[in-house]
């Protein structure tokens, strides 16, 4: 199953020295042990919440795998790491995620309707998303439908300064709005 993970630079995660491709382990309980990844890609900021002091994967998970209450993590003793993602592609991803399941439970790292960055960052969601944030900060947008909770439109933006200004505020199509 495809999923996400985050991992300290050089692929280390919890002080074990990942390899790109295949890794193996004995047992997975997503609680106790095993390899650790998530289903929803925004999930993986719960676990490594610096953009800068972290890096990103598309993994496979495979073997055993073990799931928990707890967002969407889960344990695996066969994790295949398969690329890095820039931070860009790790927000496009979760936005796709939310665009196949709607209705899942939000990861507890979106916003409603309204978002300020946060830790690098800010994604937001709703009928009319805006953001803003700071240089260098990035800019996620999921736009609901009018009638309904499926994702009609995304957009992923940094705060470069150029394009996009700091403590503007923007909506998914990343023009400035006004907010009040």
């Amino acid at each position: 199953m495809i999923a996400y993970k985050g991992f300290r630079p050089g692929l280390i995660c919890r002080g074990y020295q990942f390899v790109m491709g295949l890794n193996t382990t004995e047992k997975a309980n997503c609680r106790e042990n095993g390899f650790h990844c998530a289903e929803n890609p925004l999930d993986c900021l719960s676990y490594y919440s610096s953009l800068e002091h972290s890096e990103y994967y598309i993994v496979n998970a495979g073997g055993d795998i073990d799931e928990d209450e707890h967002d969407s993590k889960i344990a695996c003793t066969e994790l295949t790491v398969i690329k890095r993602l820039t931070k860009e592609e790790l927000f496009l991803h979760g936005l796709a995620y939310m665009v196949d399941h709607p209705r899942r439970v939000w990861s507890s790292h979106v916003a409603a309707n309204r978002a300020m960055a946060n830790c690098g960052y800010a994604v937001v969601r709703g009928k009319d998303p805006v953001a803003t944030g700071r240089l260098g900060d990035i800019l996620a947008f999921a736009k609901e439908a009018p009638d309904s909770e499926a994702i009609v439109q995304v957009a992923v933006g940094r705060v470069d300064g150029i394009t996009l200004m700091p403590d503007v505020w923007y909506g998914v199509d990343l023009t400035r709005r006004t907010v009040n």
